[in-house]
């Protein structure tokens, strides 16, 4: 029991690591040889931690393999472009100009229904705002509006804004993450000072508490009935 508890925490860590090594991406938005690479790895995994007899390092070694091949191409798909077009595919157009391209939704076999359901996931119901349609090499869509469909921007409008910086987690789930405090530039004397204005005398009450650089705050409170 001991043996494959061990055999399992390795190989798991192993299967961690080679994730980490493909970058920071959502399984819905791996490459082609990337969701590939997962698939076999979980399989090459899967036998070593259920078949005591078969030595751990047989499933070791094919997974180091594979990691090192995935970070070979890495390299190579970054150094050349038509390698990482041949392994990764180009970006197709599916709708250029408000027209749909009926022979790219052929070649990457996309049906109406799914085009639909895509653009509707985008925010879009009507093809005609649509000027471009590009189905990415991972699978998504990007969707790009004609400019007239476009929200005016600050800048359009002429309207003076106040940068608020990026916002940073300095209070979750009633724990004070200090480090995020003092990348704000402030101290404890302060966040004790806002909280009381807020209604919150301790920190056991704060679900998530979020500042940006301008010293604007977004607090919720703890459910305590959960």
């Amino acid at each position: 029991m001991f043996t494959g508890l061990v055999r399992t925490i390795i190989l798991y860590m192993l299967i961690i690591a080679g994730i980490r090594l493909m970058g920071k991406r959502q399984v819905g938005e791996l490459e082609p040889s990337e969701l590939v690479l997962s698939l076999i790895i979980a399989d090459l995994a899967s036998v070593p931690m259920q078949d005591y007899g078969i030595p751990l390092i047989t499933g070791v070694i094919p997974i180091l393999v594979l990691l090192s091949m995935t970070m070979i191409l890495s390299v190579l798909t970054m150094k050349s472009v038509r390698f990482r077009a041949l392994l990764c595919g180009r970006p197709s157009i599916i709708i250029r100009d408000g027209l749909v391209d009926q022979r790219e939704m052929n070649r990457n076999r996309l049906t109406v229904d799914e085009l639909l359901e895509e653009l509707r996931s985008k925010g879009y119901t009507d093809l005609s705002a649509v000027k471009y349609a590009i189905l990415e090499t991972n699978g998504q869509l990007s969707v790009l509006p004609y400019a007239n469909q476009k929200p005016p921007t600050a800048r359009q409008m002429k309207v003076a804004v106040e940068e608020g910086g990026l916002p940073l987690v300095v209070v979750s789930d009633g724990c004070l993450l200090e480090r995020n405090l003092k990348a704000l530039g402030r101290d404890r004397a302060w966040l004790n000072k806002q909280l009381e204005q807020r209604g919150c005398h301790s920190l056991e009450g704060v679900f998530l508490l979020l500042v940006d650089q301008a010293g604007t705050l977004y607090l919720a409170r703890k459910d305590m009935g959960v």
